[in-house]
């Protein structure tokens, strides 16, 4: 056995041991213990080879507990048949904290019986946050263990958009740079992937096919290019958008022109393509919202009523429906809105952020860390006339990487009131949102076949029985 391996495993003595191509847990008590805590912060500050030796662990003891990497693509094509209403599944950005907010996640996952839920990192976030896609997973993973969760977890790749500057002075390199991402999270155990080529919309063109012409056609290929990436027995839940987030309202005429180019394309492309499973659109959010001198939140005026068309639109193709983005920063009373007008999801990243940035048990010396450290080194976010509150609180994403490790070891009572509060905020999401009770859902629809990490020959685990741990 790999001596990287092995040490890890001795962290559960004797419950996990290395069986066939993967681990056979004898006791799950063990691994709902503080040893799968050490597991995971070698999974992200390890040494190279601990790193690598603790993430291969984490993810067979997943696929030996059930709680394997999955894609929620069968659910959304049910919901586009009418065979399931009524919900909205949040997709959680978790950008700082990571561990502590995931398991937060799961503990109200299991409280109110609820499986329909995604995890995702967005391209931007992976470079900020400093998580890169193997790493993200065997975190979700393991906070999923350690919580004793026992479905399928879903897993995204958030917004794996093209930038329209790059674009346009390399359209090939842009676009292969989008494909690299892609085929790492696809290896990693990202198994859902948000194509999001809606920045190179050009609204100067007279017809709305011409506007969404490079959209249309750039999405079609990264879903031809996810087709060939997918392991055996997966069908990647890809979905793709038509308006940027923050900018001008989608309307159902764009939603139809889009969807038109795009079935044209992919189908004039070798092989019985599947296609995409929802559609994001733009109905009056932003990422983060927008934020008033004072470093509050303006009101944002969400137009419903279009969401809800364009869902009924989107289902009309055999879509699970509309998405709708930037929704963490609206007021409570407007999530109740989402599964009434059929909204099939909606993405939450900055809120729980903020959550963590602001708490009262956050150390003050660190939280003044943190801002003079957005002085000296995130200038680039601050715009002529913002006051401090503004760039602070734009800039401040940028700061959760260079201090993520000084965040993980804040001390546990600090920890967990922070999870307290986002446990709290799960909570009230996820009974809005209509996901309480989805469990017996996702067990009905979801398949998750057995994956052996594709790390396996690097590990070096060989036994006698090939079949263990099936």
């Amino acid at each position: 056995m790999n001596d990287a391996v092995e040490k890890i495993l001795e962290t559960y003595s004797g419950a996990v041991v290395a069986s066939g191509q993967g681990v056979h847990i004898h006791d799950m008590g063990a691994v709902r213990s503080p040893a799968t805590d050490t597991v995971v912060r070698a999974a992200v500050f390890g040494s190279a080879e601990s790193k690598e030796a603790a993430r291969w662990v984490l993810w067979e003891m997943a696929q030996a507990a059930g709680v394997r990497p999955a894609s929620i693509h069968d659910l959304y094509l049910s919901r586009g048949r009418g065979e399931c209403s009524g919900f909205t599944v949040p997709a959680i950005n978790v950008r700082m904290l990571a561990y502590d907010t995931a398991r937060a996640v799961f503990r109200v996952a299991k409280a109110r019986d609820a499986g329909a839920i995604l995890l995702e990192i967005a391209r931007s976030e992976i470079a900020y946050t400093d998580q890169r896609p193997a790493e993200y997973v065997a975190v979700m993973l393991g906070a999923a263990l350690r919580e004793g969760y026992d479905l399928p977890v879903f897993i995204q790749g958030d917004h794996c958009q093209v930038n329209q500057k790059k674009y346009q002075a390399d359209p090939e390199g842009e676009v292969g740079e989008v494909k690299r991402l892609i085929a790492e999270e696809i290896a990693a155990g990202f198994y859902n992937i948000d194509v999001d080529t809606s920045t190179l919309v050009d609204l100067s063109q007279e017809t709305l096919a011409e506007q969404q012409r490079d959209n249309y056609e750039r999405a079609a290929e990264l879903t031809a290019f996810i087709r060939d990436l997918e392991p055996d027995g997966v069908t990647v839940s890809v979905g793709a958008e038509i308006g940027e987030v923050g900018a001008k309202n989608s309307t159902v005429e764009e939603l139809h022109a889009f969807m038109e180019g795009y079935k044209r394309t992919l189908g004039a492309m070798p092989g019985d393509l599947v296609g995409i499973s929802k559609i994001s659109v733009q109905t009056g959010t932003s990422h983060g919202g927008i934020v008033l001198p004072d470093g509050s939140i303006a009101d944002v005026k969400l137009d419903i009523e279009a969401l809800e068309a364009l869902s009924t639109a989107a289902r009309a193709y055999g879509m699970g429906g509309a998405v709708q983005h930037g929704a963490s920063t609206l007021p409570p009373n407007a999530f109740g809105n989402f599964p009434r007008v059929e909204t099939v999801e909606i993405h939450l990243a900055t809120n729980f952020q903020n959550m963590v940035y602001d708490h009262p048990a956050l150390p003050a010396d660190l939280r003044a860390r943190v801002l003079s450290w957005l002085d000296a080194n995130a200038t680039a976010d601050r715009k002529a006339g913002d006051t401090e509150e503004q760039f602070h609180y734009r800039a401040r994403k940028r700061a959760i990487g260079p201090f993520k490790e000084e965040f993980w070891a804040l001390p546990a009572e600090t920890r967990d009131a922070i999870a307290t509060d986002l446990e709290r905020t799960f909570d009230f999401l996820f009974e809005q949102l209509g996901v309480t009770g989805t469990a017996g859902l996702v067990r009905r629809v979801i398949r998750a076949p057995l994956q052996h990490h594709a790390a396996l020959a690097k590990v070096g685990i060989a036994t006698d029985d090939p079949d263990a741990g099936e």
